[in-house]
């Protein structure tokens, strides 16, 4: 069943994220090489990564209130935020009860940060990590936001030592 546009604002609500609206077309991001992720990008590229100790263990018992907190640094630090606190958010297809296989394989949101937010302890399943449903039953956030400029973008991410922190690419 694909979702409306609608069902994913109210499926957003609890993480304090409102949508604004549906991002046509193309999203401007800021360029990597060509076979370059962001998470495999090199300083030289722009990447910035979230400080040592915002890592934090999945299993730990102060995991959501860590990523939350090193997010939002890095969003702030970093420029994410617009004057109104809005960004763009990245969903997958597949997530929205779309062709997983279709490109762009992800569906871009303006989406408004509000006052009181909780993007690991809400569980939104909409930013819930695929990868790390391979090896724990923990809800595990994995997402992609950019800039409304397109001058950075940051991702939430699961790394292989069982440990998720965020990084930005801002050439």
């Amino acid at each position: 069943m694909i979702l409306t546009d609608t069902e994913i604002g109210d499926l957003l609500g609890p993480a304090g994220l409102r949508l604004v609206e549906r991002v046509p077309g193309k999203v401007q991001l800021p360029p990597l090489p060509k076979y370059v992720s962001p998470a495999s990008a090199r300083p030289e590229h722009g990447r910035f990564d979230s400080e040592p100790d915002e890592a934090a263990d999945l299993d730990a018992p102060d995991f959501a209130d860590k990523v939350n907190a090193g997010w939002h640094r890095m969003a702030m630090e970093y420029g994410l935020l617009d004057d109104q606190r809005e960004f763009l958010l990245a969903v997958g297809r597949a997530r929205l009860g779309e062709d997983p296989d279709d490109e762009p394989y992800e569906v871009w949101f303006r989406v408004q940060l509000l006052d009181e937010w909780d993007l690991v302890g809400s569980e939104v399943d909409l930013l819930r990590s695929g990868f790390a449903t391979l090896f724990t039953d923990r809800f595990v956030p994995e997402f992609t936001v950019a800039s409304l400029d397109g001058r950075m973008m940051m991702q939430t991410t699961v790394w292989g030592n069982g440990t998720l922190s965020s990084i930005v690419i801002r050439p």
